[in-house]
């Protein structure tokens, strides 16, 4: 400890080491924030390649399906690629139905609902009236404070 400084010159002194490391954490957070977003937004485009290919892979599947279909089983090429469709129309029914299914489970955010009703119909009761001041009517409206 410094002998000739004062305890007010030293508070002073810890104040500010302490304004420059919450300046310096919070600068260490926004790059790594920015370092992380650029991760996440490389990482979804990535994905989303990859679902587009995963698309295209599917469309190309769906052809060899139907051909098969016809060299292997011996339907008309029609037949084939109508059964093919029903069977994704099939599953896209069933995956609509299951998802429609988990939605109605939701909640809908029924307390937050009743708390805000329960707010504004506070809000509504308890309303005070607006005070309108002009510069030398401030404060006017306390009442005196007996000595």
């Amino acid at each position: 400890m410094r002998e000739d400084e004062s305890l007010g010159a030293l508070v002073a002194e810890a104040t500010t080491h302490i304004s420059d490391l919450v300046r310096a954490e919070i600068e260490l957070a926004k790059s790594e924030l920015k370092f992380d977003a650029k991760r996440v937004g490389m990482a979804t485009g990535l994905f989303a390649a990859a679902a587009f290919t995963l698309h295209l892979v599917l469309i190309l599947a769906s052809f060899t399906i139907a051909y098969v279909l016809h060299d292997a089983v011996g339907l008309s090429t029609w037949l084939s690629f109508l059964i093919v469709t029903v069977f994704y129309l099939v599953t896209a029914g069933i995956l609509g139905f299951v998802g429609y299914r988990r939605l109605q489970g939701l909640a809908g955010f029924k307390r937050t609902r009743r708390s805000l009703q329960s707010l504004k119909s506070t809000d509504e009761t308890v309303r005070p009236t607006p005070v309108v001041e002009t510069a030398g009517e401030v404060g006017a409206h306390r009442a005196a404070v007996a000595p």
